[in-house]
């Protein structure tokens, strides 16, 4: 065989190993760099319930003056997203009365049967169960005035998604309220900041923000509207 023809032969098995190598490089570095573009989170809790029904909680976080400001009053329609034990939920509830209503949403359908047991117990009949995707609140079009999320937003895994899905169930004026505290993600809080970001890319703009919840200036509070 000719000098030149095992020389170009031996350049195209170089040339194709190279660009192989090449390509599986290039493909390594966007698995590797895919999870860091998405925030860390803690996980979603799945535990006993009842911890969230604590003595003075109600004082703590000062819930009433968090309805006033959310606007959540008689024959108004909230929604609690990250109800779990229904804590906010039953206190929306006894709020908007009779011709109001409250969607208590999770992912957990333990959450779901338990917050639909304790309506129940408690006769609030203007309370409505359901089980949402992790992205997606799965709530009516146009059906909301007030929507709180409390020490939830941590744990979403893709929250402007999820705050783009929400808009949808909006109405005019609508409120949407953040509780949490500050944290790097996975330690069941996130930076006031990172959700200011979060919720300006998808689409809402900041009314107000307050620091009396809890009082130990750890724990915040976000009033949101679509812009």
């Amino acid at each position: 065989m000719p000098k030149t023809r095992v020389l170009f032969l031996t350049f195209l098995v170089f040339f194709f190993f190279l660009q192989s190598s090449v390509t599986t490089l290039f493909a390594q570095d966007s698995q590797t760099a895919s999870p860091a573009e998405q925030r860390r989170t803690s996980e979603p809790y799945t535990g006993d319930l009842s911890i969230f029904d604590s003595p003075g909680r109600d004082q703590r976080i000062q819930i009433d003056r968090v309805m006033d400001i959310l606007g959540v009053v008689p024959g108004k329609t909230a929604a609690d997203i990250g109800a779990g034990s229904g804590w906010f939920t039953v206190r929306a509830a006894r709020r908007v009365g009779e011709t109001g209503l409250v969607y208590a949403v999770d992912i957990n359908p333990a959450a779901i049967q338990y917050v639909h047991d304790r309506a129940k117990k408690e006769r609030l009949n203007n309370v409505k169960t359901v089980l949402s995707k992790p992205d997606d609140p799965v709530l009516p079009a146009g059906s909301v005035d007030a929507v709180l999320l409390l020490k939830t937003y941590h744990e979403v895994a893709q929250p402007v998604v999820l705050l783009r899905n929400l808009r949808a169930a909006l109405r005019a004026g609508a409120k949407v309220g953040i509780i949490d505290r500050n944290g790097n993600g996975e330690d069941h809080g996130v930076a006031r900041e990172v959700v200011l970001h979060e919720s300006a890319e998808a689409g809402y703009k900041l009314l107000n923000q307050y620091d009396f919840v809890k009082g130990d200036k750890m724990d915040y509070f976000l009033v949101l509207t679509p812009q």
